[in-house]
Formats: C-alpha cells, structure tokens, sequence
C-alpha cells in the first residue's frame, strides 16, 4: 500500500470519527491488504492527531481473550493507542452523539513507573514497572459501517478504541494475584457479567508484556506514566442513551459509565 493511500485511509478514519459517519470497511476492497499496511494507516493517524496537539497518554490491547483470537482466526491480540483527548473523567456524562455504535469492556489499566522496552518483557518485568492498577472502561467504537469488520479492518481503526473511563483508585500491585482478580458487571443496576482476570491472555500482565514486545518491532517503547488497558474481562456490552454501567474489581475498586 503506498504512502498517499495510507495517508487517505487515516484522513478518511479521523473525519468518520469527527462526524460520527461511518464508512465502509477497507478490507473487501484491497486483497493484499498487509497487517503491516494496517499498522502503518494506525500509526499516521496518531501522527496526525498529534500533529494536531493531542498528547499520547496510553495504549489500549484488544481480542485479548482466547475466544475472540478463535473467532476471528488470529493467534494474538492487536493494539492500538489513547491520546488525552480519548480518556473522560469518571462521573462526566458520555454523549452518544460523538459515537457510531459503542460498546462497553471492563479491564485492569496498568499505571507504568518506568519504561517498558521490547523484546524479552516478562510479566515479572510488568509488575516490577507497574506503579498501579486502576478499574476502567473501554468503549469500543468501530469507524467502519455496523460493526462489519475484521482484524485488519480493527487494527487500522486504532483497535476500534472509542473513549477511555479511568476509575479514580490507584492500588499497588504488591502481592495480588491478578490472574484470580474478579470482577462484577452491571448495567442499570442489574449484574449483567463476571469475569476474571485470567480471562486476559491467562494474565493481565502477560498481555502487557506481549504488547512491550510487539511495539519493539516498530521502535516503539512503553513509556513511564503512560497506562495500558491489558484487555476486557468479559465480552464488550452494547450501551445505548440512558446505560449506566459500574465494574467493581476485587481489591481494585470500581468504575462508573453513564451515556447520555
């Protein structure tokens, strides 16, 4: 793919996003589309927000769980990347005009105090880099018509990140199991879902450690302050104006979404 079409794609995203007007999925329209033309679309759309003063705050890890590599026949996650303008404050009405079609994931974000640089990250060298945990929501947003999409469709749409929620506690890691971490979902006062954090690649810190790895083939390090959503607990939940959700995590606290 060449350079001005990468350029075009990511222009085409980015004004999707602005209008709230999806368009159709790349992937029926070019059968060579490569992982690496998709990363590269990801990539210059961040050059161009930053180019426009957004500042990189985070990274998000999506189809972290083994059910969802099955379903769209991948044996890893994908990724994407969280600038200030993406991450609301919890208690801040989410307005469903600035979406398409959201959804909801519940993950642990890791809070980093030092870098993390690939190859050979461990989940022992993530929790040793880990300030914290905080409880947070993901809402997932596809730029693409109807959620029609694919991996690689996903992938250049920035992993399908809409927004990040960020619970407001902060926990040491210390000597917390985050494989055995459960947490409840509800929506509208109502449990809707439970999961572990073993649903995360076995580990929430294996998923994070995956990620450190995988940016090192582009040059790209996990930097001290930045956080990483490792990936969602249960399945994403389709939210509509009115959702109020809350995800209370074992030993981390709780988050609070509400759409208006």
């Amino acid at each position: 793919m060449t350079k001005e079409l990468i350029a075009e794609i990511s222009q085409q995203l980015l004004e999707a996003e602005r209008t709230s007007h999806p368009i159709d999925p790349i992937s029926p329209k070019y059968d060579d589309l490569s992982y690496e033309d998709v990363y590269a679309i990801q990539l210059k759309s961040f050059d161009i927000r930053v180019g426009r003063g957004e500042v990189i705050v985070g990274k998000k890890i999506g189809l972290s769980s083994r059910a969802m590599q099955e379903q769209f026949n991948i044996n890893e996650p994908d990724y994407g990347i969280v600038s200030h303008r993406m991450v609301l404050r919890e208690g801040q009405p989410i307005p469903m005009k600035r979406l398409i079609l959201p959804r909801l994931e519940p993950e642990m974000a890791f809070v980093l105090k030092e870098d993390l640089k690939g190859p050979g990250v461990t989940a022992a060298a993530v929790l040793k880099a880990t300030e914290g945990i905080m409880p947070a929501f993901e809402v997932i947003d596809s730029r693409y018509k109807d959620w029609k999409i694919t991996v690689k469709d996903s992938i250049s749409d920035n992993a399908s990140c809409g927004a990040i929620v960020l619970g407001g506690r902060l926990t040491p890691i210390s000597d917390i199991d985050l494989r055995l971490v459960g947490m409840v979902l509800e929506k509208n006062g109502e449990v809707i879902a439970t999961g572990a954090g073993a649903a995360v690649l076995g580990n929430p810190a294996e998923s994070v450690a995956w990620l450190a790895n995988k940016l090192a083939d582009y040059g790209i390090t996990l930097q001290k302050g930045e956080f990483i959503m490792s990936g969602s607990l249960v399945r994403a939940v389709p939210v509509e104006a009115g959702s109020s959700l809350k995800a209370t995590f074992d030993r981390f606290g709780s988050v609070s979404a509400f759409f208006e």
